[in-house]
């Protein structure tokens, strides 16, 4: 049986895999959208007129300064997978604070001025959000193992 404080430990660093783990699955999602992006044949996710990445990847929203979103939300998520293995719990929050802020912005662009949705975009979305309570629980985990710590002179 695991002690409080070695259960803890464990958990901590659990917590690193399973972020970096999500972080890996949005690369996977973001370089699926990238190939919608540069395709020009029917989008594998054409569902019907309210589902369809074609309408969403290739709309002027879909570029930053003729960067693609895709491929800045797959920097994004190497970043965020690679903070998470080197431990910095406080940067991997505020990292992930951002792309969840940035993927919201997006989720209101295809709302409410595209009125379509992209199923690898709104996935995207679901992991950023996932990955934002988990660093949120890492760094508030963290910060309170070394709030309850002994102090030594």
């Amino acid at each position: 049986m695991l002690l409080p404080h070695a259960a803890l430990v464990a958990s901590l660093t659990s917590m690193r895999y399973l972020i970096a783990l999500l972080a890996l699955a949005g690369v996977v999602v973001s370089a699926l959208a990238l190939q919608v992006h540069y395709s020009t044949g029917v989008a594998p996710c054409s569902i019907n007129e309210k589902w369809d990445c074609g309408i969403v990847n290739h709309s002027p929203f879909a570029e930053i300064v003729h960067i693609p979103v895709a491929a800045i939300g797959i920097s994004g998520y190497l970043a965020l997978a690679g903070l998470a293995l080197a431990r910095r719990r406080f940067l991997t929050f505020l990292v992930t604070g951002a792309g969840f802020c940035f993927a919201l912005r997006l989720t209101f662009i295809e709302q409410f001025a595209l009125g379509a949705w992209c199923v690898y975009c709104v996935i995207s979305q679901a992991l950023i959000a996932l990955i934002l309570l988990l660093s949120l629980g890492w760094f508030t985990a963290e910060y309170l193992a070394l709030k309850r710590a002994p102090r030594t002179a």
